[in-house]
């Protein structure tokens, strides 16, 4: 039997006075963006109800339904969204015809690409979403529109989005530090310095609180589904932000608890239920989280053939240590060279092991997840005697 339960995550923060309900989503302030959206000859074909979307106007999250919000500016062209619309020309210049030396990333839903918009002297990321595989483009501008309005700090920003012809392009905000694989998980020569034990607490809460507003504040609440790390973004002060989120699954409505739908998730993040049964619940992503904090603690990959067959597989090397204290030490990046609070790790530990049960229902809240990483990622000045007296009791 585990010795870590849900009331270990109660104990964190004990000394830590309860966070007030913060993530109120946020009001987007009405602004007017002028724009030329012109068509070439080639363009005839390009879609006409995105041309009933106008560039200007945004508007409040709270209270609405994104989606039934979507389908009425689809049907009656109202105004609704913040995202621009860009032609098909203006992107191809922006990314030097979608270069390859600008080639940031490519995924299951696309390419991205590092791209610089004159008209707004701007930095963006252009996502090229896959032509063969794309949905059509009604269910594209619905699923563009909820993303426009659903907005918090922990999400990157959708800016706009391309429509022209067969073309589907979303148009984000740029990271400047890439993502947390990259920061985390490349091995390779001239990787980037390793994370303190600190920035990675703040990154885990970041990632979490991100997962609460879609879970808790977005209505209908968004499934994540496909949560690892090339997801997780960093800004120029390694703040976390999730991208793809939109890309996913809006989650139940109508009383359900649950969305059915195909697996599509990368190998080693799958929570064992949504595995086998194919049904998604907002559980599901807790399990998710818990198999990239376990990565952020250990600096392993969920699944790394490299390693030994007994360790290639993150979650199963780690359950057998979850159940000795004394292993926890052991779990650790060995990067961190020891600089981090013991008391510190055994409660991240904790959190991550409750994130990872088996059975869905005993998970945490993802609520819960944020209030425990909240006080881990302050950095305490007595972190020094607390690990002396840790490493004390542990002997």
């Amino acid at each position: 039997m585990c010795i870590l339960s849900c009331r270990r995550i109660n104990t964190i923060s004990c000394d830590h006075t309860m966070r007030k309900s913060s993530l109120k989503p946020s009001k987007s302030s009405v602004h007017e963006i002028k724009g030329t959206k012109k068509f070439d000859d080639d363009d005839t074909n390009a879609i006409s109800s995105s041309s009933m979307i106008s560039r200007s106007v945004s508007m409040s999250v709270g209270g609405n339904k994104p989606r039934m919000v979507a389908e009425d500016v689809i049907r009656h062209g109202n105004m609704g969204s913040s995202a621009e619309v860009y032609t098909f020309r203006e992107l191809a210049s922006a990314t030097e015809n979608f270069s390859l030396k600008l080639l940031l990333g490519e995924g299951g839903f696309g390419r991205v690409y590092k791209g610089y918009l004159k008209t707004t002297n701007q930095v963006v990321a252009v996502k090229q979403l896959d032509r063969n595989g794309i949905q059509g483009n009604r269910e594209f501008l619905a699923e563009v529109l909820t993303l426009s309005m659903v907005q918090h700090p922990n999400l990157v920003k959708l800016l706009g989005y391309c429509a022209d012809g067969r073309q589907r392009i979303l148009v984000y905000e740029y990271m400047e530090n890439g993502s947390l694989e990259d920061n985390l998980l490349d091995s390779s020569p001239g990787r980037k310095p390793p994370l303190d034990w600190y920035t990675r607490m703040n990154i885990a809460k970041g990632v979490a609180q991100g997962l609460e507003y879609l879970h808790d504040k977005a209505n209908p609440p968004v499934m994540y589904r496909d949560f690892k790390p090339s997801n997780i973004l960093l800004d120029e002060k390694f703040n976390a932000k999730l991208s793809d989120f939109g890309l996913s699954k809006l989650g139940p409505t109508g009383g359900e608890d649950h969305v059915t739908t195909m697996v599509i998730q990368t190998n080693g993040y799958c929570a064992p239920e949504y595995e086998q049964t194919g049904q998604l619940t907002t559980r599901s992503d807790v399990y998710s989280f818990g198999v990239v904090f376990l990565e952020i603690i250990t600096g392993r990959r969920a699944i790394d053939n490299s390693r030994p067959p007994e360790e290639e597989n993150l979650v199963a090397w780690a359950k057998p240590l979850f159940k000795d204290r004394k292993m926890f030490k052991s779990m650790a990046d060995p990067v961190l060279e020891g600089n981090y609070p013991v008391k510190g790790l055994y409660q991240a530990i904790a959190v991550a092991a409750m994130c990872l049960q088996e059975e869905a229902s005993t998970r945490p809240l993802i609520g819960d997840v944020v209030t425990a990483l909240e006080y881990l990622s302050i950095r305490n000045n007595e972190d020094a005697s607390e690990t002396d007296d840790q490493a004390a009791q542990d002997e």
